[in-house]
């Protein structure tokens, strides 16, 4: 059956978004742009393939690098904590236990610092009766942590110590930047070491990969705190709720939170610049909006707005190297409330920070769903002795993204985009708010 759409006449009408959002072609869809229904490169001559633009895909391979009973494997999770991560651990190990038989496996605790024995972290021995449950937990059972990796050689070391044959890191940009390193080192050294990456990142920031486990628990948990501020603002004349969220260079979590509750006036992200002040800034358009609706509702990503607010001379970095960001949630609660002040108008403001809240709590059925196929996946990656690469998803496939790849720019929202657009759709706020 054709996959042809009927048109029922003509098309004259110039559409009302084109003057509203001032929009270009690339806001808008021609009928002649097509999807492919099958994606996957079937029956085609492979020399006719460019392979530089085609991702090979994840699975279990019919021969295998190593003996599976031999294997020593080993999982550490670092950074910041992240929805799934217990998953993950529960399905790396269920799969190379129960599938493979490859029985001896290790939990690195603390993050890199686990393989520092100077931090005192001796690393234990896991089995599925030790991770039978912890899915049911937020938080990683391992513990985890930032840095770690100022001495290589240490690390890789300990693991030359422990005989680890595969080791599966679990984490965002910062510690897949880690696992290269162990790749090439292992090299450099002829060891036989297989280095696998999970992607964790609440940010959905890695590239190449079309989302990264625990984006989608976060999200979902930061709607509880818009739901909150909706209701706060409804509750009261004239009052404003003003929720920041995480998201230090990405604002997916800003954007998908909004779209799902579509309640929000104003999202800020860091990827779309905004000024406060002006005909066109925020706050004109927040007093406009005040005085017709009675309330408001504001999200804004933490790296939003970071070039409005007066830095120190010392820039202030964490173990990972991130500059430590100022706290625009606050900058922006005094800056509104200033600025109705000057201007006499009464108006009460709601300030809800949830933080950590989003990323402390269990996966929801999605995340655990797609946690546990990272999982096996990865083990499926391991045992066939493929390394440096990390697990991927690609147009709803599993897919083998080389690290360096991943690690290669931070993804972020194309502020030129679709998605870009329907956010716009949901809030009514104007596409710039930047004064020309």
């Amino acid at each position: 059956m054709p996959l042809t759409i009927t048109q029922i006449g003509e098309r004259k009408i110039k559409s009302p978004l084109i003057d509203k959002f001032h929009l270009n072609d690339m806001n808008f869809v021609k009928d002649e742009k097509r999807m492919l229904y099958n994606v996957m490169l079937l029956n085609q001559d492979a020399s006719t393939i460019d392979s530089d633009l085609t991702f090979e895909l994840a699975g279990p391979r019919e021969t295998l690098h190593f003996e599976p009973e031999n294997v020593t494997s080993a999982i550490v999770t670092c950074g910041g904590l992240c929805p799934g991560l217990n998953d993950v651990i529960r399905s790396i190990v269920m799969e190379s236990y129960y599938r493979y038989g490859a029985k001896k496996i290790y939990g690195i605790r603390y993050g890199y610092n686990g393989l520092n024995p100077a931090k005192g972290y001796a690393p234990i021995e896991l089995t599925p009766d030790h991770v039978r449950d912890i899915h049911m937990n937020g938080g990683t059972m391992l513990g985890s942590s930032r840095g770690g990796t100022d001495n290589m050689n240490i690390l890789m070391d300990t693991l030359e110590k422990l005989k680890i044959n595969i080791l599966y890191t679990i984490g965002g940009d910062g510690t897949l930047k880690g696992a290269h390193e162990i790749a090439r080192l292992a090299k450099e050294r002829n060891l036989d070491l297989a280095v696998v990456g999970v992607p964790k990142t609440i940010d959905n920031d890695v590239s190449f990969i079309q989302r990264s486990f625990g984006f989608e628990t976060a999200f979902s948990q930061a709607v509880h705190a818009i739901v909150t501020a909706h209701v706060e603002a409804k509750g009261a004349p004239n009052c404003i709720g003003l929720v920041k969220l995480m998201g230090r260079h990405s604002g997916f979590i800003a954007a998908n939170a909004t779209l799902a509750m579509n309640d929000v006036n104003f999202v800020l992200v860091p990827e779309v610049p905004f000024e406060l002040d002006g005909e066109n800034g925020l706050l004109k358009h927040l007093e406009k909006r005040l005085l017709e609706r009675q309330h408001a509702v504001i999200v804004v990503a933490e790296g939003a707005g970071q070039n409005l607010i007066e830095q120190d001379s010392n820039v202030e970095k964490d173990a990972s190297g991130n500059v430590k960001l100022k706290d625009i949630g606050l900058f922006l609660k005094e800056r509104i409330e200033k600025y109705f002040k000057q201007k006499s108008i009464d108006m009460s403001l709601k300030y809800i920070d949830p933080s950590y809240m989003i990323r402390s709590s269990p996966a929801v059925p999605n995340d655990s769903i797609y946690c546990a196929q990272l999982g096996q996946y990865a083990v499926h990656a391991g045992m066939a002795g493929k390394t440096d690469l990390v697990i991927g998803q690609w147009n709803n496939n599993y897919t083998h993204v080389p690290i360096e790849l991943a690690i290669s720019k931070q993804r972020k929202i194309n502020p030129n985009s679709r998605f870009w657009f329907t956010v716009l759709d949901a809030t009514g706020q104007p596409e710039q708010m930047v004064n020309s």
